[in-house]
């Protein structure tokens, strides 16, 4: 049920497949079998794209109905005290390797019996979709289904290999931004542009010119290698600046902004996995930005 519900939803059997760890033929099978023990035709294949029958439009109806039934039973029984079984967080590359990788060896150790499994992209995921127990984001909700916890703030900066800077020079005015090589990231955020504080006012510079990237982390291995400028949080480039590879560029003018980060999951109050309820515990009262 569960996989002919995946290949429904997502199309066809092939991306079903990869979703579901098996082949297209092992989907097509399953989904054969389960017609012949109905004894009705759920999916007709002429065409490219799956098309549901009627029949399979109900059954479809009715499956997802039942698979979220079950998947709430299971919350509710493993919601006791045994701290065990698989984790799977979905973060971005800078957060995940920054802030959540140092933890990672204390949270094992401590629960033995929890597996982890970290999934990392800059991009919003659905985290129905992507089977995600918790993923960590910036910015407000946008499903009232999702429940967050903040996990803390990060001040941000701009910084710049001494490299770039001897080539290009040091700007003493944000006017002087206009010439410099400002990477940006490729996707749409929350928030825009490079905030300077200007006297008893803050304008906002657009953050790319020549350059973007599609993720935090790629943009701060530019800006080591001398590629350009990039506005970063600081917890990101910390030890770059502590060992001199990255300099902070036009501090006297950072607005002092800060990006809030949150552990988001599913759900509204209910109750919890104890495996998930411990990881939300641990990273609020460890994660330092």
């Amino acid at each position: 049920m569960e996989v002919f519900v995946r290949a429904v939803e997502l199309g066809g059997f092939t991306a079903a497949a990869r979703a579901c760890r098996m082949t297209p033929s092992a989907v097509s099978k399953l989904v054969t079998r389960l017609e012949k023990r109905l004894g009705a035709r759920l999916i007709n294949r002429s065409t490219r794209r799956l098309q549901l029958t009627p029949e399979g439009c109900g059954f479809y109806e009715r499956s997802v109905a039942i698979l979220a039934d079950m998947a709430e039973a299971e919350r509710h029984a493993s919601a006791g005290e045994q701290v065990a079984g698989h984790i799977r967080i979905n973060t971005s590359g800078s957060f995940g390797n920054h802030a959540l990788a140092p933890l990672i060896p204390t949270f094992m150790a401590l629960y033995p019996d929890v597996s982890l499994e970290l999934i990392h992209t800059d991009r919003v995921v659905d985290l129905l979709g992507e089977r995600a127990d918790v993923a960590i984001r910036t910015g407000p909700l946008k499903s009232s289904s999702l429940t967050a916890r903040k996990l803390g703030a990060a001040r941000r900066m701009i910084v710049a290999s001494p490299d770039y800077l001897r080539r290009y020079g040091v700007p003493s005015m944000p006017a002087e931004l206009e010439r410099h090589c400002r990477i940006g990231l490729s996707y749409s955020r929350a928030m825009e542009g490079w905030p300077l504080k200007l006297g008893d006012q803050t304008t906002t510079l657009p953050a790319a010119r020549g350059l973007q990237v599609g993720d935090g982390e790629a943009m701060r291995h530019l800006a080591l290698a001398g590629a350009g400028l990039a506005r970063l949080p600081v917890f990101t480039v910390r030890s770059d600046l502590d060992a001199g590879r990255l300099l902070p560029v036009l501090e006297g003018f950072n607005p002092g902004d800060v990006e809030e980060f949150y552990a988001v999951y599913i759900g509204q109050g209910g109750p919890l996995p104890a495996r998930v309820r411990t990881l939300l515990e641990f990273l609020r009262e460890n994660v330092s930005l």
